[in-house]
């Protein structure tokens, strides 16, 4: 679909404009969904000798945790094309409290294991970040908001790497005991996590011009049950190969961050013989770069548009996905712990700039199936995750050994990139509205007597 009156610029201190205040609200939706979702990874040690769990079993909870996200991600897009990005993520948000809350239940491996399961669902609030930012910014800038709102977002990860191991700090230091802290600790993010969804409902909208409900009564986008809408919706994206080489490609970008979000803070703390605050700290690094890393993905995504179009887009992605395969390469074989610290925060760079070059290029697929193309495409993250979660699940490989083997694969899927093609007409299509876009953000600046910024 092709909403109205999207925001042709990013203004980081508007917060009255809905598309502003959207963009605010989903970045930090989703920022907060970290806390629940990785929360427990920096405490890992603790709940490992807690619960008597082996290597194995850790393993195990490393992929529940992601496993579950694979499936969310691929219902929460038609959910979004159907229901509106407001009212899904709301659910969410509010249902994913309780299951963070309840992990301190946990008495066992198997308990704790489906409690990471249930967990793993606030995962799929990615695909509604990505959405909403989708259908309230102009072609000019869609990449680099996309790519901020994710990146922000993603930042999550880090300081909850850092946070979490203060927040448990903080509770042992009340005289409570170390294994009783860490159930206590999670309590924390799920209550959070609530808050945050009834505030989403409140302050936000799904659209420029309202909400879908509104907008379907007026005749302004097509019906709940019209096959563009939900399942429809789904199954127009599921037939498009290009949207399944994005799904490889986001598996060997985010499937690696979020990998690295579940192990870091353990491998510094077994490999380099840290303790769990110093671990969690450089661990928290990694996510860190989110602060501008997925964002300068996006701008150069919108960058080589403007110059070579949809191709460009494309083109970027590959460069990025490449050089990253190559630094985790690198970083698997650092010994050192200077280096090994240096190496995480350059591979992280570009494992960043690699999401927000593929959600540069997600907008651009099919816009009367965005939400399914974006769930799809989200979904190849956790199954990256998955799939990599079983390298470091094995006895046999070291944690080094993972990582060296996890740069190959991406490597290999940095190729994928080539398979996204546009038809000559589409190619002219989106040239046209990004002439228009550009021409309205100029208007814009002119009117309200602004000098013209550099390209966004």
């Amino acid at each position: 679909m092709e909403l109205a009156n999207k925001a042709t610029r990013i203004r980081l201190f508007d917060f009255k404009s809905v598309q502003m205040r959207t963009f605010h609200l989903t970045w930090l939706a989703f920022h907060l969904c970290f806390f629940g979702w990785f929360g427990i990874a920096p405490l890992m040690a603790v709940v490992r000798e807690d619960l008597n769990l082996d290597k194995s079993m850790v393993g195990s909870t490393i992929i529940a945790s992601v496993a579950i996200t694979v499936l969310v991600r691929f219902l929460i897009g038609p959910l979004c094309d159907k229901f509106g990005p407001r009212r899904t993520y709301t659910w969410l948000l509010t249902l994913g409290s309780i299951p963070v809350m309840c992990i301190g239940f946990a008495d066992s491996f198997e308990t704790f294991l489906m409690a990471r399961l249930a967990i793993g669902a606030i995962g799929a609030s990615f695909v509604i970040t990505q959405y909403h930012t989708s259908v309230m910014f102009a072609p000019n800038v869609v990449g680099t908001a996309n790519a901020t709102t994710a990146g922000w977002g993603n930042l999550g990860g880090g300081t909850t790497q850092i946070v979490m191991p203060l927040v448990f700090a903080g509770i042992v230091s009340l005289g409570v005991s170390e294994f009783a802290g860490w159930r206590l600790a999670m309590v924390v993010p799920g209550m959070v996590l609530f808050a945050m969804g009834v505030a989403y409902w409140f302050l936000t909208q799904d659209a420029p011009d309202g909400d879908y409900r509104e907008l379907r009564e007026k005749g302004l986008i097509p019906p709940a049950k019209d096959e563009r809408s939900g399942w429809g919706s789904f199954k127009v994206a599921a037939r498009d190969y290009r949207v399944w080489a994005l799904f490889v490609v986001y598996a060997a970008c985010f499937g690696v961050e979020l990998t690295i979000n579940n192990v870091a803070a353990i491998y510094f703390f077994d490999e380099f013989s840290l303790d769990l605050k110093t671990a969690g700290l450089i661990a928290g690094l990694f996510g860190l770069m989110n602060i501008f890393a997925r964002t300068l993905g996006g701008f150069f995504s919108d960058l080589f548009a403007r110059h070579r179009g949809l191709r460009g887009r494309v083109q970027f992605l590959f460069l990025a996905l490449l050089v990253e395969g190559l630094a985790l390469i690198v970083f698997s074989q650092m010994t050192v712990l200077a280096l090994a610290v240096g190496t995480m925060i350059f591979f992280s760079l570009f494992t960043q700039m690699s999401e927000g070059a593929t959600y540069g290029l997600v907008p651009f697929m099919n816009k009367k199936a965005l939400g399914a193309v974006a769930g799809i495409v989200g979904a190849g993250g956790n199954a990256g995750a998955v799939a990599a979660g079983f390298l470091f699940k094995a006895e046999s490989l070291s944690y080094g050994q993972g990582l060296f083997f996890l740069g190959c694969a991406v490597v290999v899927c940095s190729f994928f990139a080539f398979a996204v093609r546009f038809s000559p007409e589409v190619i002219a299509e989106e040239d046209g509205l990004l002439r228009d876009a550009l021409d309205a953000r100029s208007a814009d600046e002119t009117a309200s007597g602004e000098p013209r910024p550099s390209p966004a």
